[in-house]
């Protein structure tokens, strides 16, 4: 993102992110406890994440937002850096194991479904990952995910991808609003931006202005945290 009302409020943070990316970082619209995610992970593992990045949104070039129909967040920002990674470091198809925990059997399957007879997956007619989901083949569930990190030095979003994700329900996406104000008004801004909405049933600014009646918990909400589409 190039909007510094993005930027974390750690301005430390910020430094260490742009030296970890090879580039300056300005901001992102995931929740700022992730970039602490992984920079715990990489002290609970002893071992060097790599870190990959692709274009700011806003260099893309594409004539609208990105909606639940053309998910180009998702490739540009997210898939394509990770191909351009492994490209760099290996020269045949590598497994890549998945997060998706037992549950998530939809995802696993629209993934698979994309793969070739052989179970790898490509990008731009290049064969180059192998996925893999151990956590659906030893039966993890959420509950067992969570208790295994409890009580351990690694921070964790309440919900992680873009605080804004188009496939969050509006109910989710208001909540947002109320714990990342600067980061969903973002969204309401590329709306008008390029004259598109995130969401074909409704714009972000009519998400904000809408008035909860109740409280709602992220953990009734599962996947609705936002997927990619992945």
């Amino acid at each position: 993102m190039l909007d510094k009302n993005c930027a974390p409020k750690d301005k430390g943070l910020v430094k260490i992110v742009s030296d970890k990316i090879g580039k300056e970082f300005i901001g992102t619209v995931e929740d700022d406890v992730i970039i602490y995610t992984i920079l715990d992970l990489e002290q609970h593992i002893g071992k060097k994440i790599d870190w990959v990045t692709g274009k700011p949104f806003e260099h893309l070039r594409k004539t609208t937002v990105p909606n639940i129909m053309w998910r180009y967040c998702t490739e540009l920002m997210k898939i394509k850096p990770m191909f351009e990674w492994w490209k760099k470091n290996f020269d045949e198809p590598i497994q890549m194991n998945i997060g998706f925990r037992a549950g998530e059997d939809r995802r696993a399957k629209n993934m698979l479904d994309r793969c070739n007879e052989d179970g790898l997956r490509a990008y731009n007619k290049v064969y180059w990952q192998k996925p893999h989901f151990p956590m659906i083949e030893d039966n993890v569930h959420r509950d067992k995910v969570v208790n295994y990190w409890r009580g351990k030095d690694v921070r964790f979003a309440a919900q992680n991808n873009c605080v804004g994700c188009f496939h969050r329900n509006p109910l989710v996406l208001r909540k947002m609003f109320d714990l990342h104000p600067n980061k969903m008004q973002w969204f309401i801004d590329e709306e008008l931006r390029k004259g598109g909405q995130f969401k074909s049933e409704m714009s972000y600014s009519d998400i904000k202005k809408h008035r909860p009646q109740t409280e709602i918990n992220f953990d009734d909400w599962g996947c609705d945290s936002g997927h990619c589409g992945l």
